[in-house]
């Protein structure tokens, strides 16, 4: 067996392959944070109950429609999506000239009531979601076994984390976006419908939300907790990558998620706070976060 400072070197690839894996959904989770925060300068509390909510909106079409997973990858965050267009209309549009605080607090309201509807609905006791059978069983690489799920996850957030940054940052749509933000009147004269833009940013953001939770919901079981579990650690990598950070949201989730994993093997006592050390770090050292730009 291979050691690597005194630690087996199966247990030590395991334990980077759960950090990639936790990395993963803080990458997806925080970039969709990001741009709502970056286009929109709402502070989304509500985030992990609408991760949350993609997950058993892919377990409702499995149990109750009989759509499987790879359905549910592109249907569940469509329904999310619109979900988020409702409460972009009706609520939170309403205060985008105001204090960040009235967006924290309402969309933590937001959270406990979604939550407390499933809860109500499904109980707290977490329900299982199937593992699609061309992804089940594992690869062997040589110096351990990677079950073929987990890498899949992986490979799926990277390629939606960096479309999604390529879409924000190389197209004219992108460009368009980021325009409205830093000047909506002008935008607006040239034919830019702004206030529709805005709305999908919003849904847009929430639907990445909904896609990790479909990735998320064959490996943690489906309940109404599961957003609380990721929610505060999230928030913790927008900030150290940088508030509305896209390409800092990704790199830092990633990278965070491996150090965590990495503290486990070498350190376990620290792996609950090990994130938020880093965050303490960062902000006395450079309180813009890593990726962040000057006001």
């Amino acid at each position: 067996m291979i050691m690597i400072f005194g630690i087996p070197g199966p247990l030590l690839f395991g334990q980077l392959l759960l950090g990639l894996i936790n990395g993963a959904f803080y990458a997806m989770l925080s970039l969709g944070l990001a741009i709502i925060f970056g286009m929109l300068n709402i502070i989304n509390f509500a985030h992990g109950a609408l991760f949350m909510m993609g997950a058993f909106v892919a377990w409702m079409l499995l149990n109750y429609l009989g759509i499987g997973y790879f359905p549910s990858l592109i249907l569940a965050p469509l329904i999310v999506g619109i979900f988020g267009l409702v409460l972009e209309k009706t609520i939170i549009s309403r205060l985008y000239k105001l204090d960040h605080l009235y967006g924290l607090l309402l969309t933590f309201g937001l959270s406990l009531v979604i939550e407390g509807l499933f809860r109500n609905a499904y109980g707290s006791s977490g329900m299982p979601y199937r593992i699609p059978g061309v992804l089940e069983g594992a690869t062997n690489l040589g110096f351990m076994y990677m079950p073929n799920y987990r890498g899949w996850v992986v490979v799926a957030a990277l390629v939606v984390c960096i479309a999604t940054w390529a879409i924000i940052e190389k197209t004219s749509l992108g460009a368009t976006l980021r325009a409205a933000t830093e000047n909506a009147p002008i935008v607006q004269a040239f034919g830019v419908n702004v206030p529709r833009l805005i709305t999908l940013t919003y849904a847009g953001g929430v639907a990445l939300a909904a896609f990790a939770g479909v990735l998320a919901a064959p490996i943690y079981s489906v309940n109404p907790n599961m957003g609380e579990n990721f929610i505060n650690t999230v928030f913790a990598v927008v900030v150290i990558g940088g508030m509305g950070s896209i390409m800092g949201s990704i790199i830092t989730g990633f990278g965070l998620g491996v150090i965590e994993g990495l503290t486990k093997v070498f350190y376990p006592q620290a792996s609950a706070t090990v994130v938020f050390l880093v965050m303490v770090i960062v902000l006395l050292a450079r309180p813009r976060g890593l990726f962040g730009r000057a006001a």
